[in-house]
């Protein structure tokens, strides 16, 4: 998605009702982290695709555990940020690492819809996702699953 922003309101819409299982800002930001890969292919004007092997399914399962490690590495930034927000924050590794491949597996699934160079299945080059969605009608999803995102998250600074 080339506005990767949109990622958040889906994201987060996710994560706060899973908050049990999950860890929030570790899967929100997968969301936005794994889109260093295309903006790094394009800055370098790589040859490679655009949406390469981190936006695959196979792919997200490394780089999504390595991010969750840098994501326990920097917990206590993490915890700062949450506090700012005004959120309960309990990292553990093993929730971290867990959130950081789900969060990039729900990247790949939301880009599937939209771009044709993502094999969500790779090897294989199957993207049975692609094109079911218009691409106007997924701005528009995902920008309405802020709604939902804005009440969770009040409801959870209230308890």
């Amino acid at each position: 998605m080339p506005f990767t922003p949109f990622h958040f309101g889906p994201s987060a819409s996710v994560a706060f009702p899973l908050k049990k299982y999950l860890d929030i800002p570790v899967f929100v930001l997968a969301n936005v982290v794994i889109d260093l890969e295309p903006l790094t292919i394009m800055v370098f004007n790589s040859p490679y695709p655009v949406h390469g092997f981190f936006h695959t399914l196979l792919g997200g399962i490394f780089i999504g555990a390595i991010w969750g490690l840098i994501a326990y590495m920097m917990k206590n930034f993490l915890k700062k940020i949450m506090d700012i927000f005004h959120l309960n924050y309990n990292p553990k590794l093993s929730v971290m690492i867990f959130s950081g491949i789900l969060g990039f597996w729900f990247h790949v699934f939301i880009d599937s819809f939209m771009h044709a160079d993502i094999k969500p299945f790779y090897p294989s080059s199957y993207n049975p996702l692609y094109q079911i969605i218009s691409t106007l009608n997924l701005y528009v999803i995902c920008a309405i699953f802020f709604i939902p995102t804005l009440i969770f998250y009040i409801k959870e600074v209230l308890e």
